[in-house]
Order: C-alpha cells, then structure tokens, then sequence
C-alpha cells in the first residue's frame, strides 16, 4: 500500500511529535508500506524539496513559519498552510502522484484543506492522528474566550474531522468529547495509544557529574515548556526541595515559558535545578539513564486527557513518574494501577511534596519498579501496535470519506 502522511513535525525537529512521526513512517516500511511524508517547511528557498532517508520518501514544502512565533503570525501561517503546501506539491514531481491512503497528524488543524483535496484525487480512505482538542484546550486554559475566534477555530476543527474516515485520539475518555460535542461525523473514533520505538541512542551533551548536581537523586523533566503545562508547581516544589542537598532537578526543552520559568528560580534563588535547552532525540535515553524520577506536569484547568511523549520516554528508560495533572486525566489510573509512580491531581503542592518525598523512598525500596515501567513500555506503547491499528483500519474501509 503506498500511504501518504502528512504532519508539521519530523526530524530534525526535536519534539515529541517529531518523534513520533518519524517511528511510525519507520514502522510503516518495516511492515512493508511505501511511505511518502509531506511536511511544511518555511527554511527550504525552493518550492519544494524531496529525498529519499531510508526507504521513506521525504517531501517538504514551502509554507509559512508556524514555530517559535507570535500567536498572530501562527495563526496566519497555519490558515495558510493547505494553499501553501497544495499549490507547491502540484509544482514538485509528485503533481500526479496518487496515493492508496493517507494518514495525517494533529496538531495542526489546519490541515482539512490540503486532505480534502489530496484524498479527493487519489480516492483513498484517511487516518487522522489526533493527539489534543483544539480549541477546547486553549479555552480551558484561558488563553482564548468562546468569541468568534473561538467559532472559526472551531469551524476548522469539525472539516479537519469531516475527513477523516477513522480518528484515533489518545485515550478512552476522550472518546466522550466526540459523543458529546461532534455528533454526525461520517468517521469512527477509537483510541490510538500513544507509541515510541527503541530509540538510536548516543552520548549526551549534558554531563551531569560535571555539575553542580552530581551525585543528587534528580528529577528530571524533557520537553515542552509551555502554558500548557503549568510549570510554576515544579519550580516551587524544587523551592521546597532546595535545602535537601540529596536532590536536584533538571530541565530540558523549549517553549514559551522557559523565560519564566527560569526567572521564577532565580526569584527563588534555587541552587538545586538547573536548565537546558533541548537536545537532540538520541541524546535523551543517554541522559535519562543518569537520572531517577521523570516529572510530567499537566496545568490542572485542561479538561481533556493527554498523555505526554515524555511519559513514554520515562517508561521506556525505566524512570518512575511524579506527576501534577488535571483531574479526570486517565494517565492518574494508568500510573496508579501500573505502579510506576505517583499522582497529584489537584495542583496542591503539598500533596506534591508528599509525593516526591514517597516517590524517593520508594525508588530506594522497590526494585521492580524499574521493571514494571519497562513492561508497561513494551506491553501498551508499541509503534508496531500503531502502525498495525492504522494500517488495518485504513485497509477495512470500503468507501472513502471526503466532504
């Protein structure tokens, strides 16, 4: 089957999402697929840009920049990313190139546009990825009020699902979004657990007993530092933690928040953390094995669940978690009922400190706890177990859905 896949992310990106892709267009091959990504890309000086990197047919298009961004001229760039990339793919040799399926990852929702007319031409059935609800998120988090932006946003939300034959979302209850709120969709919803492969691994960068936390039990948190995910409880906790000299915190990533984040430790004059920006994929599992509990923070307005890229990477390492998550969030039952760490699901930093301090006892106490996050890696976070799941419901659809 040669299957199309469409993202905003992909190596050498370094985000989660880029991960992600990359380990499921790899898996796509080793079961036997031809894989053709198309990728925005504001970099490249020519209309378009293909190569082959093993056995995967790359192409990037010239669109505008979406990252890194004020929110306005995100905005703008990702309206524009379907005409962009549409208009240069139809100038690249793949202009009558026809595909068997397509498979698209969200975020973007903007991408509606470019499936429609993609899966109109080649009349082959889609796969939306959907790995969080926008715009509800950004509501909940108050960083958008339910006006008329918040109506185009969801405009564009309800055509991007209007294509999709199957959309796979990451967890259960999110399966009660789509009931309550997106009645009529011509699509069936399941849930697409989230997936990492055994990752290249390489040296690190970041040479911990050349720092001022050698020899500390650390905490460690790797990637996106946004709203989002409500930091400002981390960095208080490693405030509490600051006169235990047995403990330190790492952080590692990019975001929008990271200039906060580290001016509310210097605020604290804290001398038990320290920051990075992101490293490359393959350096993670080399600075993971150095470190003793993952922390996942989720901002405890969101109302939808999300399972972070970084919590596949803690289980896959063997990392224990400490997590500060919205209530409701199916990651609290997952982690309590595999017992690879602990949860506050209340924003109380008390109860955080409580944890912590539990969790750093248990680590010293509990050999298998190592074990049974490896298991829980290997037994629900398969990229094979995707990629089969995409696959099989990409093949059992008899009639393509296109509106």
């Amino acid at each position: 089957m040669q299957i199309v896949v469409i993202s905003d992310a992909y190596p050498p990106m370094k985000t989660s999402g880029a991960v992600q892709i990359r380990d499921l267009v790899s898996e796509f091959v080793n079961q036997g697929q031809e894989v053709t990504i198309l990728l925005p890309d504001s970099s490249i000086t020519t209309s378009w840009h293909v190569e082959n990197v093993e056995g995967i047919e790359i192409v990037r298009l010239k669109a505008p920049e979406t990252k890194d961004v004020s929110y306005i001229r995100r905005a703008i760039g990702e309206y524009l990313l379907s005409f962009f990339m549409f208009r240069n793919l139809k100038k690249s040799p793949l202009k009558e190139r026809r595909w068997d399926a397509l498979v698209w990852y969200s975020p973007s929702i903007f991408f509606g546009k470019l499936v429609r007319k993609i899966k109109s031409e080649s009349q082959c059935p889609g796969y939306l990825v959907l790995r969080d609800i926008f715009p509800e998120w950004a509501v909940d988090m108050g960083l958008l009020k339910r006006g008329l932006i918040y109506r185009y946003f969801k405009k564009v939300e309800r055509e991007q699902y209007l294509q999709a034959d199957t959309i796979g979302v990451q967890t259960p209850s999110v399966l009660n979004y789509f009931e309550k709120h997106q009645h009529g969709l011509p699509a069936s919803v399941e849930v697409l657990n989230n997936w990492l492969s055994e990752p290249k691994t390489a040296p690190c960068c970041i040479t911990i007993d050349e720092t001022i936390l050698a020899g500390r039990k650390l905490f460690v948190y790797t990637g996106n530092i946004g709203v989002a995910q409500g930091m400002d409880i981390l960095i208080d906790l490693a405030a509490e933690l600051n006169d235990d000299k047995s403990v330190g915190f790492i952080f590692v990533g990019r975001g929008s928040a990271v200039a906060h984040v580290k001016q509310r430790a210097v605020s604290y004059q804290l001398s038990n953390i320290l920051f990075f920006d992101e490293i490359d994929p393959v350096e993670i599992p080399s600075l993971l094995s150095e470190c003793h509990i993952g922390l996942i923070a989720l901002d405890p307005r969101h109302k939808n669940d999300n399972i972070p890229g970084k919590f596949l990477a803690y289980m896959q390492a063997g990392l224990p978690v400490l997590a500060t998550i919205n209530a409701g969030n199916d990651l609290e039952k997952l982690i309590q009922d595999s017992r690879v760490g602990k949860v506050v699901i209340d924003n109380s930093l008390q109860k955080l400190i409580e944890a912590a301090k539990l969790l750093l006892e248990e680590i010293k106490s509990d050999s298998l706890v190592t074990e049974r996050c490896k298991a829980l890696s290997a037994s629900t976070f398969s990229t094979k177990a995707a990629a089969s799941q995409i696959i099989h419901s990409l093949e059992k659809q008899p009639v393509p859905n296109s509106i």
